[in-house]
Formats: structure tokens, sequence, C-alpha cells
């Protein structure tokens, strides 16, 4: 069974292959690149910004320099006294490989690393695996959903109910392998994976080309939410009911850093701040 972190992060190769592959050809002959040096909050300080590494293509939290997480940069920046200086990336193949080029080292290509990076999963194993970081300050639960056109297909005590039915979901992500894998492929045929993202799939439900649209609770829910001809409810598969909490990393040893992030996080929370940057991407927040 794969984990959480191994899901996701296949959704964010699959996001990033086609942008990534301008890059890919240089990669065998890269030269190793020195770590970058521990970011504390005096020397933060002394230059004025903070660095903050963003994951494109990643609606509703980040596309072309707008979304949540573009407004939540500025907001932890502008809670250390800072200016937020953001530095967009494509996902590499892997989270360790997204810590490594963007958090504790820096990529080869000369950009990073960042001094914070925002959306890494807060996960036990991941942790583990990269003691070259610290992930802390968990400010979102995500979760697979899919919305269903209610007209259609009134109640989803399980997937049952779209048999024979159009679904539309993105191939290349979490929930298409989710739902082509479910109860041994029963619904691989009526499936349409042609979708970059699960936005794209919630506007195919909104234009009545299918019945049910499947993808991350943030992106269908972004588009859909308040709209009363759909409901969105988790994908009735046990494994990624709970889903998982997004939150910050930075370098282990930036103790200091890390502690004011969570200071500034943990105020964003109780203020209402937090809740009003999801708010208007018409998410619904709720403390992970």
């Amino acid at each position: 069974m794969h984990t959480p972190t191994s899901l996701i992060r296949r959704h964010w190769l699959a996001r990033s292959a086609a942008l990534a592959l301008g890059a890919a050809g240089g990669w065998a002959s890269a030269q190793p690149v020195a770590a970058a040096a521990t970011p504390t909050l005096d020397k933060l300080r002394e230059r004025g910004r903070l660095v903050v590494g963003l994951y494109n293509e990643l609606p509703p939290f980040h596309v072309k320099g707008q979304g949540i997480e573009v407004e939540l940069a500025q907001a932890l920046a502008k809670a250390l006294g800072l200016q937020a200086s953001l530095l967009p990336f494509n996902a590499d193949e892997n989270m360790n490989d997204d810590l490594r080029n963007m958090v504790w080292r820096g990529h080869y290509l000369g950009h990073g690393p960042a001094d914070v990076l925002l959306h890494v999963p807060v996960d036990a194993p991941l942790m583990a695996s990269n003691p070259k970081v610290k992930i802390f300050a968990p400010y979102y639960r995500e979760r697979v959903v899919i919305a269903r056109d209610v007209a259609k297909v009134p109640t989803m005590p399980d997937l049952s109910v779209f048999k024979g039915q159009k679904m539309a979901v993105p191939g290349q992500s979490l929930a298409g392998w989710l739902l082509i894998g479910a109860e041994g492929g029963a619904y691989r045929e009526q499936l349409l994976t042609k979708w970059a993202d699960g936005t794209e799939a919630a506007r195919a439900l909104q234009r009545g080309e299918v019945v049910a649209a499947a993808g991350h609770a943030s992106e269908l829910e972004s588009v859909l939410a308040g709209d009363a001809r759909f409901a969105i409810e988790p994908l009735p598969l046990p494994r990624m009911r709970d889903g998982w909490a997004v939150g910050c990393a930075v370098k282990a040893e930036a103790t200091d850093l890390a502690q004011a992030l969570q200071a500034a996080m943990n105020q964003l929370a109780s203020d209402g701040s937090l809740a009003s940057m999801f708010g208007r991407a018409k998410l619904s927040w709720r403390q992970p």
C-alpha cells in the first residue's frame, strides 16, 4: 500500500512533468551544489526579505503569482517584519528532491534554496527521512473528494451509484490513480481523464459533460462551493478519507526562524486571517 506521501508526490510529479521536460536533458551532467548557509532571523532582517518557495500550477494555492499561498507568504513575511520574495518552482520527482532543492541545499540550476517552503506534507515518515529539514506549522488539511450532480445522483452511499456514468478526473493525479484502481478497475472505462487538474474536472461537471468529478477538495471547492446543484463529499475509499495536513519546511538548524514562523501561523489562525484567505478562494478552513 502506498503511503499518503508517496501518493501525494505522484500527483505533484504528474502535474509538473510537462513543465520539467525542458530542463531534463541537463540533469545527467549536473555538478553538485554546495549546501547553502542557514538563514537566521537576524540575517533575514538585515536582508529585509523572506524568500518563500511556492509550487507552480497548484490551484487555488498558487497559479501565476496569485492564490492562497501567495497571500500566506506575504502575511508570514509581514509578521516577521520582512518583505515576501516569492520563489515559484516546478515539482521534482519526489518530495525528498523538493526539500533538497528548495530548503537545505539549492537547485543545481542555481535557484534556491528558499528560506521557507510552503505546502509540505506534515507526515512522520517524510520527516524521518529528511533530517536536514524541519517540517512544522500545518495550516490546511487536504482530502481527495468527489463532486456529483445531485439531480442525477441524489445520494452517494458508495461508488456503485456512478456505474455506467461519465466521471471527470485528472488521469495523472492522486484522485485519478485511486479511481482507476477502485474495485479492481470497475470504473476505469467510464473515467474521462484528460483534465490537467481538479479545477478543470470540476468545470466539466459544471458544463454538464459528466455526472461527477474527482480531485483534491481545494480544487473542487474553489470551483463548485456554494452551488446547490452539486454535492462535494470525501471519496468513499478508507485509505484517503482523513486526508493529510500541509505545512512549512525550513532548514533543521533554522530554529529561530521556525519558531517565529510558527508563532506567526498561530496568530493568523487565531485572528481569523487564515480563514479569510481560504474563504476568498471559496474553501472552508479548519484547524488541521
